[in-house]
């Protein structure tokens, strides 16, 4: 479970808001979740750094932090100075770079970035990959599987083309209300049942391509969440603005529709 990431809205919450939500999220994850990681990254080093330190303090499982998206680093070296700053506030808590360009704009190679990273972050343990770039992707895997660095795939639409290449997880927001289905198709593709699996990334992307067409952002996906669950997920905060009734009810509809493979 990642906590104040993207979905979680994390960089639109306080400091103070931020820190709740671990705490509670650490507390409720004891004994139920394997992995508890809190997002810490912000705009501001002296801020993540004190996130960090809290995330490690309150027995977090792990730390992630997307680049500085306002005053960007324009090179590898400036990146992970950047990071390494924030890594030793929290020297025992394993740290993940959270790779998301399309929103942070910092389009430094992951492949580039992890050349010697462990010198100068020992705690690092790996990265949440959500690009489309399979190219960069499968050379980070490549040259790091010795390494054995966790690479999480974040662009969940196309993750069984990450799959292919050789990624050893995923993390992302439909997970929150497919992760079953997304599951059968982990399960096909370890079997491998190729054309099962490909059957279910089709489908998943049916889904997501609709919603995408509709305009699908992260107070979207709060309210496919809430009416999959029944657990209400709330509003998001501004600039966000909550779904409309009208999208609601078509990929309610969209969702409904969907015949599944071996579905009761």
């Amino acid at each position: 479970e990642t906590v104040n990431g993207t979905t979680g809205e994390g960089l639109s919450l306080s400091i103070q808001e931020r820190k709740q939500l671990a705490e509670e999220w650490v507390r409720q994850g004891k004994d139920k979740l394997d992995h508890v990681i809190i997002h810490v990254g912000a705009l501001s080093l002296p801020e993540s750094q004190d996130l960090a330190r809290h995330a490690a303090a309150i027995g977090a499982s792990g730390i992630a932090v997307i680049a500085p998206f306002f005053f960007k680093p324009t090179n590898k070296d400036e990146l992970v100075a950047f990071l390494q700053k924030v890594a030793s506030e929290a020297p025992g808590v394993p740290f993940y770079y959270y790779h998301i360009p399309p929103l942070t704009g910092v389009k430094i190679r992951v492949e580039e970035l992890l050349d010697g990273i462990r010198e100068q972050i020992p705690t690092f343990q790996g990265v949440k990959f959500s690009d489309t770039d399979l190219l960069d992707l499968a050379q980070c895997i490549n040259k790091n599987g010795s390494e054995q660095f966790a690479f999480l795939y974040g662009v969940d639409e196309q993750l069984l083309g990450a799959l292919a290449v050789g990624v050893n997880g995923a993390v992302g927001s439909t997970y929150n209300y497919l992760g079953r289905k997304t599951e059968l198709m982990l399960q096909a593709f370890a079997k491998p049942d190729l054309a099962l699996a490909q059957k279910y990334q089709f489908l998943i992307g049916e889904f997501l391509n609709f919603v995408i067409k509709l305009g699908f952002g992260v107070a979207q996906t709060k309210a496919v969440m809430t009416f999959v669950s029944g657990i209400p997920m709330g509003p998001p905060r501004l600039p966000l603005v909550n779904a409309s009734e009208e999208f609601i009810a078509k990929a309610k509809a969209k969702l409904d529709s969907i015949a599944w493979p071996n579905s009761d």
